[in-house]
């Protein structure tokens, strides 16, 4: 078994299917004390050190478990908000340079496989070196490849890997062993191949199914979906178009008040999945004899945790609300992406 270190682990959802691998994640570190304490529940024979890794003694402290338990594995998914389309995208962000610490940790443990995960435009993205400005990626080549490391940044969809949604992340596969390798794409899965045969619900209601209970939204929201088709928003409809509570229309972008596609795996699940004026987070709907669309609601967490691809008995801890739930899937590598990964991971 390899014992492998987390950093920037949110709950462990990236983890999920790590010990299909041989790998065992033997340490991880989360800043948010919510986060950390999801994460052990969920892992618990995982050493959890909960802080800040720019902090001395935090990263201190994760160097020093990891070295206790020989850790030759790393996954990091740094926070992505400075280079992300839905943040501001500032290059001066402070969270650009967390990738910092994570080639830290590498430099000091010289593990044989490292895994980073992000989004796209990391590839494109600056940090601020010895006070100049440098892309990150030629700041991760300059800094592990005197060490003997191969490096293959990647721009990989999870809807290729097992996973029925799609969401794009950059991806560094660095190995010292030798070059790490994309595995195969794999045929795309559907919104209706995975979450068709759970029952219909309207705003509200609940199921026998754990997890499959819907969101309540107000009347407003429920008048204008329901006439709104699959794959379409509400901001086209004709007659029922999204108002105020004045009756002022109100204007957004094509992606908000819209419902997903049946036919297509499900749009990237954001942090905002909950609310039905964020982006492609409205259940598809059937057409019903009176030509409106039934499940007039986001998606329910059941639905969220399929179009992850969590496993069906994945439970999050009693204590955690909807919300955070639905946050940390928001924020979560979609767990068959990483299984698919590890598969051509060098030995």
């Amino acid at each position: 078994m390899i014992h492998g270190v987390s950093l920037f682990a949110n709950v462990g959802i990236a983890e999920t299917y790590i010990q299909n691998h041989g790998i065992k994640i033997a340490v991880a570190n989360e800043l948010l004390k919510n986060r950390a304490e999801f994460h052990a529940q969920m892992h618990k024979k995982c050493k959890m050190v909960q802080g800040d890794i720019t902090n001395e003694e935090v990263f201190s402290e994760v160097l020093s478990e990891a070295k206790k338990a020989k850790c030759d594995f790393l996954i990091a998914t740094p926070p992505c908000q400075g280079m992300s389309l839905a943040g501001k995208m500032q290059e001066d962000d402070p969270r650009n340079s967390l990738i910092k610490y994570v080639i830290k940790l590498a430099q000091e443990l010289e593990p044989s496989n490292i895994l980073i995960e992000n989004v796209p435009k990391v590839l494109n993205t600056y940090l601020v070196h010895n006070k100049e400005k440098i892309k990150i990626t030629d700041f991760i080549k300059q800094s592990l490849e005197p060490l003997g490391y191969i490096i293959n940044p990647v721009v990989v969809d999870a809807a290729d890997y097992k996973t029925p949604q799609s969401r794009k992340r950059a991806i560094f596969l660095i190995s010292k062993i030798k070059e790490w390798t994309l595995p195969p794409k794999e045929p795309k899965i559907t919104v209706r191949e995975v979450i068709e045969h759970l029952p219909p619900l309207e705003s509200g209601e609940s199921s026998n199914i754990a997890f499959h209970k819907a969101k309540t939204h107000n009347e407003r929201h429920i008048s204008f979906l329901k006439h709104t088709p699959t794959g379409k928003t509400a901001l086209h409809n004709k007659v029922h178009y999204p108002k105020k509570a004045d009756g002022t229309r109100i204007k957004g972008y094509d992606t908000t008040y819209k419902r997903i596609e049946w036919d297509k795996p499900a749009p990237t699940i954001t942090m905002a999945n909950g609310s039905v004026s964020s982006q492609n987070n409205v259940h598809p709907g059937r057409l019903l004899a009176d030509g409106t669309y039934s499940d007039a609601r986001v998606l329910t967490l059941k639905e969220i945790f399929i179009l992850t691809g969590l496993p069906d008995d994945w439970t999050p801890p009693e204590w955690a609300s909807e919300n955070l739930v639905r946050q940390v899937i928001g924020e979560g590598v979609p767990p068959r992406l990483i299984d698919s990964l590890l598969s051509t991971m060098p030995r």
